[in-house]
């Protein structure tokens, strides 16, 4: 069977399980792909509410949880089975530079499937990381290199300790504000460049798949690109006298 029908079978399966047992129902993390098929099911098909959450604000990886109506109060205050934890280096001074593949790598390593982990935020020293909270115990107890780096890993009681995003403001002008001309702006490429990037299923606005070099996206909107990266769109200022419109973006770094 196909793996989008297997994946919408498995998402209504669970919808179900939530209605009939009159229960709050969790799935792993999932990826855009399959944050984008979930949101992209007509409401009417599912008996429950869905919300999806990642841990944090702009979570790119995030679970989604079924809610009977009965339940669908809890709304934004629903508690998800996720931990954060953080990653860092036992000796500071002899620790290597450690980038986003290298935690990743070691946490894989372990033997865990990546729908175990959702969001890994690399600091100035360490690496925050989302697990399920079943798995939590597991990492800390086996994660203990990552590269040549003894590291140890514990739960985080206050996100506030999370990195900041760090951004690089692009400022230019555009004929336009399509999604086609703002991926061209952010990532420095011709707008031929960036087609087959649209139109080969790779862009997400907030989430959702776009597929329309002409869509238009809003102030405030977060566009991820796979294998390339993500960026808001802040807004437009106003035009040139040439009739060109000034516009904000804050790329991640």
């Amino acid at each position: 069977m196909d793996r989008e029908v297997l994946f919408e079978k498995r998402i209504k399966d669970l919808a179900n399980r939530a209605y009939n047992r009159d229960i709050i129902l969790f799935t792993d993390f999932l990826n855009l792909d399959e944050l984008h098929k979930i949101h992209s099911i007509p409401p009417k098909e599912l008996p429950v509410s869905v919300c999806t959450f990642g841990g944090y604000d702009l979570a790119e990886r995030q679970m989604a949880a079924f809610l009977p109506d009965a339940l669908s109060y809890l709304g934004e205050n629903l508690t998800y089975p996720l931990v954060c934890l953080r990653i860092r280096p036992l000796a500071v001074k002899f620790a290597e530079k450690l980038t986003h593949r290298d935690y990743l790598g070691a946490l894989v390593n372990l033997g865990m499937d990546r729908s175990m982990l959702g969001d890994i935020l690399v600091g100035e020293d360490g690496a925050y990381c989302f697990c399920k909270e079943s798995m939590s115990e597991f990492v800390c107890e086996n994660l203990t290199r990552v590269r040549h780096t003894t590291v140890s890993a514990e739960p985080v009681q206050d996100q506030g300790e999370l990195p900041r995003p760090k951004f690089k403001e692009i400022q230019g002008t555009v004929p336009s504000v399509r999604l086609d001309v703002l991926l061209a702006l952010a990532f420095g490429e011709s707008r031929s460049k960036i087609v087959p990037c649209i139109e080969g299923g790779k862009v997400f606005v907030n989430g959702r798949l776009v597929t329309s070099n002409g869509y238009n996206p809003a102030p405030g909107d977060l566009i991820s690109v796979r294998q390339k990266g993500r960026f808001l769109y802040e807004g437009a200022s106003g035009e040139t006298k040439k009739g060109r419109v000034r516009v904000l973006l804050k790329r991640y770094i």
